[in-house]
């Protein structure tokens, strides 16, 4: 993986290109999550380079001593944007909490982005108190609850669950409990009619955690965003359905050049 220096900490990203002359595109992930959840989207290299990225305290990139909630959310703010500058990444794919950071960065940073992503997120994140319970004082319990039917999967490959379990126990319990704090306390709600596209939200159609009426929220206050409904698939749709996931960000980020 390569690295980006910035706000005294050091950010860990990667970028998959296999030749195509399509602007660059960044996929950021949710809680408890790290580049390796955009495993099935690095296909889209042929058509232009994809970048993904580890947030502060996520995989290969530096912690921070952050507060859960605006102050993490800011971080992992300034972790996306320096990246962006670095890979001149012109459409950001937000996914949860990556789609919160993406709202963040809209909103409140001085950047713009040829065109946004809004992936398995809502202008409001709230978390259920017994899953806030759970991810203080029994990890395991929140690990298994978020993947049981309908929440971060419908009905996946094994392998698929492995590697989003291992993934969030590599992150451990404190990254993913400030992870979901951090979503707990988003609500921008009130601030989205802001907003300007284009953009695109994009919601499997069994997401129990963030369901499509969040989706249809932000498309009917965000000016110039379209909805797609992506089927037999829950919360993590770029890895549950790869092939219908990538044809919506690909069609989009095509309009977005024309």
């Amino acid at each position: 993986m390569q690295t980006i220096t910035h706000h005294g900490r050091t950010t860990a990203y990667e970028v998959s290109d296999r030749g195509g002359d399509g602007a660059p595109v960044m996929f950021v992930h949710g809680s408890g999550g790290t580049h390796h959840l955009w495993k099935s989207q690095s296909r889209l290299g042929d058509e232009r380079p994809v970048v993904t990225l580890d947030l502060s305290g996520h995989g290969e990139s530096e912690d921070i001593d952050a507060d859960p909630g605006y102050e993490t959310l800011s971080a992992y703010a300034d972790d996306v944007l320096a990246v962006a500058e670095a890979t001149d990444a012109s459409v950001v794919v937000g996914n949860s909490l990556g789609g919160a950071i993406v709202l963040h960065v809209l909103l409140e940073r001085d950047h713009d982005f040829d065109g946004v992503v809004l992936a398995g997120t809502g202008a409001k994140l709230a978390v259920l108190d017994d899953l806030r319970e759970w991810l203080a004082d029994d990890f395991d319990r929140a690990v298994e609850f978020l993947h049981d039917e309908d929440r971060l999967f419908h009905d996946p490959d094994p392998r698929l669950e492995e590697l989003s379990i291992q993934g969030m126990r590599a992150c451990g319990r404190a990254v993913t409990e400030r992870d979901f704090l951090t979503c707990h306390e988003f609500d921008v709600r009130d601030e989205v009619d802001a907003i300007d596209g284009p953009a695109l939200c994009l919601v499997g159609e069994h997401d129990y955690l963030t369901p499509p009426h969040y989706h249809e929220f932000l498309a009917e206050h965000i000016d110039d965003c379209e909805l797609t409904v992506v089927e037999q698939a829950a919360h993590l749709a770029m890895l549950e359905q790869p092939e219908a996931f990538n044809a919506a960000v690909s069609t989009f980020c095509d309009r977005v050049e024309e």
